[in-house]
């Protein structure tokens, strides 16, 4: 996680962000803050366009999680594991583990040939942005379509309830700064091996498990590796600044 002071924001931009919204939470506190200045009211002979783009942020109990200046990755985690799917797979269903900011719900929703689309996400303040707040923007779309569900529930309790009841053929996990930079400590459990055979039964046989991740992890690849998975390897997104961005991706034996 990164630490985010009023002065410094993740990608280098000094602007000042304004707070739009603070809730506690059983899991800590979570605030969505907006960057760049915001268009004028009509009527006020204020610019009716903003001066610099707008970019949302959500912050958990101090630290940076994502925000909304670039979904590369985000879309990468949902392309990636439906490409990495049998071609001749009808109508897959994915879980998408995290909203965010919605970028990965909207890239599944823009995809026809995915089926059931459910997004686990534990945070109510989170749902709240996205049903009636700002991050709308990003998801309305998404959640009028029919194929989308939306769990106000913990992704690691979901994975670890009704396995092989409810399956998927797709898991794309974006809950973390990644296996090794976990959000809260309880996180830590879905990349142990228990945790990974949790996602392992949630799966069709065949089905592909895509996790995002702030940086690459040979020792998570080597974890899938054990957990049973194939077809273990990483795709790369460079950012501004720093290590790539990366998606984590391994298959379930036929």
């Amino acid at each position: 996680m990164v630490p985010v002071t009023p002065a410094q924001t993740p990608d280098g931009h000094s602007a000042v962000p304004c707070t739009l919204d603070r809730r506690l939470g059983p899991y800590g506190e979570v605030v969505l803050r907006r960057r760049g200045a915001a268009p004028a009211e009509p009527g006020t002979g204020g610019p009716a366009q903003p001066v610099e783009p707008v970019v949302y942020e959500i912050i958990a109990n101090g630290c940076f999680l994502m925000d909304t200046s670039d979904g590369r990755s985000e879309r990468l985690l949902v392309d990636a594991a439906l490409a990495a799917l049998p071609a001749g797979r009808p109508r897959p269903a994915v879980l998408i583990g995290g909203l965010g900011v919605g970028f990965s719900l909207a890239r599944a929703a823009d995809r026809p040939r995915w089926g059931r689309i459910v997004v686990v996400e534990r945070e109510e303040a989170v749902i709240d942005w996205h049903r009636t707040g700002p991050l709308s923007a990003v998801s309305a779309d998404a959640l009028a379509d029919p194929r989308t569900e939306i769990l106000h529930t913990d992704l690691v309790a979901h994975l670890r309830t009704g396995a092989g009841q409810n399956t998927y053929d797709a898991l794309c996990l974006d809950i973390d700064n990644g296996p090794d930079w976990t959000v809260t400590e309880d996180n830590g459990s879905l990349y142990s091996p228990t945790g990974l055979a949790a996602c392992r039964d949630r799966l069709t046989p065949g089905g592909v498990l895509a996790v995002w991740s702030a940086q690459p992890s040979p020792a998570f690849e080597e974890a899938l590796r054990n957990a049973g998975f194939t077809g273990v390897h990483t795709e790369e997104i460079p950012v501004v600044r720093g290590v790539p961005d990366v998606v984590h991706l391994a298959r379930k034996g036929a």
